[in-house]
């Protein structure tokens, strides 16, 4: 039986695109602060998920709603099951939006919202292909299991209670990434570095400085205050900073404080070096100024060991594997208040032959009285080999839809494919696509929704059938 699968979606655009537009209108980003017993992660990521699950109850989908932060969609019957695993929290928006993150719009062809291509737009894709499969009635061997996440972007304590409330499937995909395939993915790791308290005085006072909204986003902005009577030749000298360097940025004078605010360019920790490290920029600034110790101590170590080091060979955590390429490293999120907390969290993105001890170690040797550990939820290398069956089913759908040829690849994106010994990461976003996830004006094409949901037809109805 020959299915023309970019035919079936075509004949959906209208309501797979009224469905994506629902999802995105919610504003999903993790929310502590409002957080309730019945809603762990927020009252955001709980609606989208929802949402979804109501979605797929109109659709005639059996349908499970696990402590309002996980839930599952599932067709068919058999032995063996096959998960599709998709989340629908975000990142947060930051600054320099040119429309509502969201308010889905559409220019040049392009989807613009936070979540369209991270992941809700991916998300809907999936979905839509399971759907495709079930209106047609096509046999099927075995179960489809749809989960659904809403703390993907974070702690990833959405699978936590998912895991403990369900058995998962045998094996699986995450439309959460690249395509043609992604079979592997480096280990992830925070590391909160402390940094100590010291009496010394100095010309310059360092009141406050702060940097980042997550640990996985490169941070775009960062602002500090600094106490001086040389406040109008500092002013000079940070303007001319930015300028240099063509960055944004203001200087405030109020009083003998002055405010700094730089502006750099927000980006996905798995790849720094397509960002500007705003933090890392602001530190790199006021370095050459005569800080009090405590002040001093803190921008000159972020200045000379993070600062331009998207590998971690200044801080010597940087190690490179044949297969799943280099380490990243990226300074994430800054907190300095000179009566209070002094911290650094530094994401790292690591392939096998290192593990999150050992850059412990090597922090700590080199980073002089600063205090380093790992945060909760460090995640280990994942890797599934090209000749794996689903690996092969996989490459063989995107191949046979796009002309074009596959091959395995490792990202340092952490994804929920790791979650099954036999996962990978599959779509959506296209080769020689910008890749704006977690960035300000996030999009995705309108035509690779419509492409990669019809790849995700055919993967599924071929590892099902």
């Amino acid at each position: 039986m020959s299915i023309n699968w970019q035919e079936e979606v075509n004949s959906r655009k209208d309501e797979l695109m009224e469905d994506l537009y629902s999802l995105i209108r919610i504003n999903s980003v993790k929310d502590l602060e409002n957080k309730t017993d019945d809603m762990p992660v927020g009252p955001g990521p709980a609606k989208a998920l929802h949402k979804f699950l109501e979605i797929g109850e109109r659709d005639g989908f059996i349908t499970k709603n696990i402590e309002n932060v996980a839930g599952h969609i599932e067709y068919g019957e058999g032995d063996e099951t096959l998960g599709v695993l998709a989340h629908v929290d975000v990142v947060p928006t930051g600054d320099g939006w040119d429309t509502d993150p969201f308010e889905p719009v559409i220019k040049d062809g392009k989807l613009y919202a936070r979540g369209s291509s991270d992941d809700k737009g991916p998300a809907v894709a999936a979905y839509y292909a399971l759907k495709i499969i079930k209106d047609l009635g096509l046999p099927v061997s075995k179960k489809v299991r749809y989960i659904i996440g809403t703390d993907e972007e974070s702690g990833w304590y959405c699978m936590d209670r998912y895991q403990a409330n369900e058995k998962m499937p045998d094996f699986g995909f995450s439309p959460d990434a690249q395509f043609p395939i992604i079979n592997g993915e480096k280990g992830i790791a925070t590391f909160l570095l402390t940094f100590p308290n010291l009496d010394t005085k100095g010309d310059v006072e360092l009141k406050t400085f702060q940097s980042g909204l997550a640990s996985n986003m490169v941070p775009g902005n960062a602002s500090a205050t600094i106490v001086s009577s040389e406040i109008n030749t500092f002013k000079q000298a940070f303007e001319a900073y930015i300028a240099k360097n063509s960055l944004g940025g203001s200087a405030v004078v109020n009083g003998n404080e002055l405010e700094l605010t730089l502006v750099g360019k927000a980006c996905h920790a798995q790849n720094p070096s397509l960002g500007v490290n705003a933090g890392t920029h602001l530190a790199n600034f006021l370095k050459d100024l005569s800080l009090d110790a405590s002040g001093m101590k803190y921008v000159s170590t972020i200045a000379e060991f993070f600062h331009l080091d998207p590998s971690g060979k200044l801080t010597g955590i940087d190690h490179t594997d044949a297969v799943m390429g280099e380490l990243t490293s990226s300074p994430n999120i800054f907190v300095y208040e000179a009566e209070g907390q002094k911290t650094l969290a530094l994401n790292v993105r690591f392939p096998k032959g290192t593990d999150a001890d050992t850059i412990i170690k090597q922090l700590t040797s080199k980073l002089d009285n600063v205090e380093v550990v790992a945060e909760p939820g460090v995640k280990g290398t994942h890797y599934v080999p090209a000749t794996d069956p689903l690996v092969v089913a996989l490459l063989g759908a995107y191949e046979d839809n796009t002309g074009e040829k596959g091959a395995e690849k490792t990202i340092g994106g952490g994804t929920y494919g790791r979650l099954f010994e036999r996962g990978c990461a599959f779509g959506a976003m296209f080769p020689g696509r910008e890749d704006t996830m977690h960035q300000a004006n996030e999009y995705m094409y309108v035509e690779d929704i419509f492409k990669s949901a019809a790849i995700y037809a055919d993967a599924i109805y071929r590892l099902i059938k």
